[in-house]
């Protein structure tokens, strides 16, 4: 794993990946992309591993997206085509996870966040999709992602002006979920961590995918898929923390 990906595990249950090209704005290069996909197996496969917190090191960026200054490494478009696509490896997780903001997060930077379950922003934060000033669209769950966050006329202003939004902004428009002080993000991020961490793998695992679930089907599919997540929790016994807890509170 290349030194610009780092992952480790800070407390029980919580791991945490930072992109770690400072002096790029953390602008992710092919060997990153491939890192982050090994990161992402390496999260999957650990039991112990119950959320993550995803942050961008320095002062300046949470991350800026591609580094373009590497897109002629790529030999052709089919190349190109079957590359890593960094931004949705950070969906294929399947733990929880939290992106914590600062400076800029535009581009595929903003398509790792928008991938993340939960976004923490200090007020530094810029989000912004520039993709069409340079001719394409972003193709890590830019439209996608984007269009489910915050709706149908905010996807198209964000996407087709390719204007950048300060953190107020992405509060009042949906991508950002919570605010910080600047320099909190990061603590903020693991405090939630930690606490989704405190819940079994198997609730907090079910409800992500009971939630994705929503994004991917009509009400009905969704809502049988949903019940079947519960009766698999019920199933292997993940029901009894709660209920004993309920009953020893009952007796007490």
């Amino acid at each position: 794993m290349t030194d610009h990906i780092q992952f480790t595990r800070i407390d029980e249950g919580v791991a945490e990946l930072v992109l770690n090209r400072p002096e790029k704005h953390n602008a992710i290069s092919p060997e990153m992309a491939s890192a982050i996909r090994d990161a992402r197996r390496a999260i999957n496969d650990d039991e112990s591993i119950r959320a993550v917190v995803v942050r961008g090191a320095g002062e300046k960026a949470f991350c800026a997206g591609t580094d373009i200054g590497r897109l002629d490494s790529f030999k052709d478009a089919w190349d190109f085509r079957n590359r890593v696509c960094y931004a949705t490896e950070f969906r294929r997780i399947k733990k929880p996870t939290i992106a914590a903001l600062k400076g800029w997060a535009v581009g595929g930077g903003l398509e790792i966040a928008i991938n993340c379950d939960i976004r923490i922003a200090a007020p530094s934060t810029k989000i912004g999709a520039p993709e069409v000033k340079h001719g394409w669209l972003g193709g890590g769950g830019q439209t996608q992602m984007l269009t489910r966050l915050v709706g149908y006329g905010k996807a198209m202003m964000m996407c087709l002006t390719g204007d950048t939004y300060d953190s107020e902004q992405a509060y009042r428009m949906g991508v950002v979920e919570q605010l910080v002080g600047e320099g909190e993000e990061v603590a903020a991020a693991r405090s939630m961590a930690a606490r989704i961490a405190g819940h079994t793998a198997i609730a907090t695992m079910t409800v992500k995918e009971g939630i994705r679930a929503a994004l991917n089907g009509t009400l009905d599919g969704a809502s049988r898929y949903e019940n079947d997540l519960m009766v698999l929790a019920f199933a292997l016994g993940n029901q009894r923390k709660g209920i004993d807890a309920f009953t020893s509170r009952k007796d007490g």
